[in-house]
């Protein structure tokens, strides 16, 4: 039995699916691939003359510091993935779990929402969503929808129209995601979602994880895919680059995401 052939048969008997996804889950929807300095450059060429780096452009100081450099980031990336569209894959696995008694939750590092928008209402956003905003002073507004538009100069990436505010003080508001050295994030929303999870998962039984495109450079998806399917071994690691896993502790499919659902979902539905 080929190790595509015991994913298949580990997702048909399964009670309950968790999906656990990190940034090469939104590669096959044509999101770009920051993995490393070349690869965010290679998606971003103005902050590659800057010579400004992921991590570097990550962290909420510059909310303070140069605003417009902030938002000039964060605002193109929300108008990225408003209109990104989700891939078949992520259909696929919703189908999957809603067939189990237990049905489906998505663990995810991602902030941009695909899950929702493929129609998931059971998903915890590990580092928050770009789709909710917080007041960089934290006055105390809590955090609320991003229903703002921000215009960015394609040169210089910078933010060219009014920066959006909070809702409350009037002060300036920033997404509501955990950047780098980042000691302000609000995370309220993303602590409801987790605590849903965890009653969720107490009260399943033969729960099957998959992992889809989480590395090891930020390993909080690896990390929680592993304690959730720790007791039982019933996990399933696609990722191209970083395939290993422990002996006889699951299963490793070294291809991508989209590539490796649809070859599953063909043994699932073969006659």
């Amino acid at each position: 039995m080929t190790e595509l052939e015991r994913a298949a048969k580990l997702i048909s008997s399964a009670g309950a699916l968790l999906v656990c996804a990190g940034a090469g889950m939104g590669v096959d929807s044509g999101l770009p691939d920051f993995r490393g300095d070349k690869g965010f450059w290679q998606a971003y060429p103005p902050y590659a003359e800057l010579g400004l780096e992921f991590v570097t452009l990550a962290n909420p100081r510059h909310f303070a510091v140069d605003p417009s450099l902030a938002w000039g980031f964060y605002g193109h990336r929300l108008e990225l993935y408003r209109e990104t569209v989700p891939h078949e894959g992520f259909r696929l696995l919703l189908e999957w779990g809603a067939a189990t008694p237990g049905g489906v939750w998505a663990f995810t590092s991602n902030v941009d929402g695909q899950f929702q928008r493929a129609g998931y209402s059971q998903v915890v956003e590990a580092h928050g969503s770009i789709h909710h905003l917080q007041c960089v002073d934290q006055c105390g507004s809590g955090i609320w929808p991003a229903s703002v538009s921000v215009s960015v100069d394609p040169e210089t990436m910078r933010a060219v129209s009014e920066l959006p505010s909070c809702h409350s003080c009037g002060g300036l508001a920033r997404p509501n995601i955990l950047m780098f050295d980042d000691y302000s994030w609000e995370s309220a929303r993303t602590d409801a979602q987790m605590s849903g999870l965890t009653s969720w998962r107490r009260a399943q039984r033969d729960l099957v994880v998959i992992e889809l495109g989480a590395g090891q450079a930020v390993p909080t998806v690896r990390r929680y895919a592993e304690l959730a399917s720790a007791a039982t071994g019933a996990l399933i690691r696609v990722n191209p680059r970083e395939p290993s896993i422990r002996h006889d502790r699951g299963i490793s499919l070294a291809s991508g995401a989209l590539e490796t659902l649809t070859a599953i979902n063909a043994l699932l539905t073969s006659p």
